[in-house]
């Protein structure tokens, strides 16, 4: 058990502990009265908490779901920014923001479910690489205004950031990033599916 004393271990940990965090339900719940786990797309993001929600309290979901959203994003940068702060490696920062995502996807507290991991992951990746992400933001802003399907919307900025990173850092090992974006890729399979057969939703 000694290895449990070692920093990186430490923070390792930590990073899927409070990644794995599902604020949209406690807020969903604690406000709202609502389980997002049972209604909607029963995802514990900020759309589905927005669309659940506004059901019921329209003037209430708008502020639910930006809370969701900065939540499920700052919690994997603090975990980031302390261990920059203690001098810790860009290799273990990297593990620490691909577990970060993991634990929102795979949540420790929601027996191993969680939610599509974007805002988490734009979180972690706005800290690891802050031009790429503000790229992948505008694409996804432009997407949402245009497109209205957040999956779309979303994954588009996804491959946007991902490409964007081979051009502003071709020398940086790619792979902490190719797997983060696998797994929202893989996350949002659900959603690829009802948007072939024409079923996913749009935001209104």
């Amino acid at each position: 058990m000694d290895f449990l004393f070692n920093t990186n271990v430490q923070f390792f940990i930590a990073a899927y502990l409070i990644g794995g965090i599902p604020f949209g339900l406690f807020l969903a719940k604690s406000f709202a009265g609502v389980d997002v786990k049972s209604s909607g797309s029963g995802g514990i993001g900020a759309t589905n908490v927005l669309r659940v929600v506004k059901e019921t309290n329209p003037s209430l979901a708008k502020k639910l779901g930006i809370a969701t959203l900065v939540l499920d994003a700052l919690k994997g940068v603090l975990v980031l920014a302390a261990a920059f702060f203690l001098g810790l490696s860009e290799a273990t920062l990297w593990g620490i923001a691909v577990l970060a995502v993991i634990g929102h996807c795979y949540s420790p507290y929601l027996n191993f479910e969680g939610g599509k991991g974007v805002a988490t992951g734009m979180g972690v990746m706005m800290f690891m690489l802050p031009y790429e992400t503000m790229i992948a933001l505008v694409v996804w802003a432009i997407g949402a205004k245009t497109i209205r399907i957040s999956s779309v919307s979303s994954l588009v900025a996804v491959v946007a950031l991902l490409v964007s990173s081979f051009y502003i850092h071709p020398d940086m090992a790619h792979a902490p990033v190719v797997l983060i974006v696998f797994l929202l890729f893989y996350k949002h399979i659900p959603n690829i599916i009802r948007l072939v057969k024409g079923e996913e939703k749009r935001v209104v």
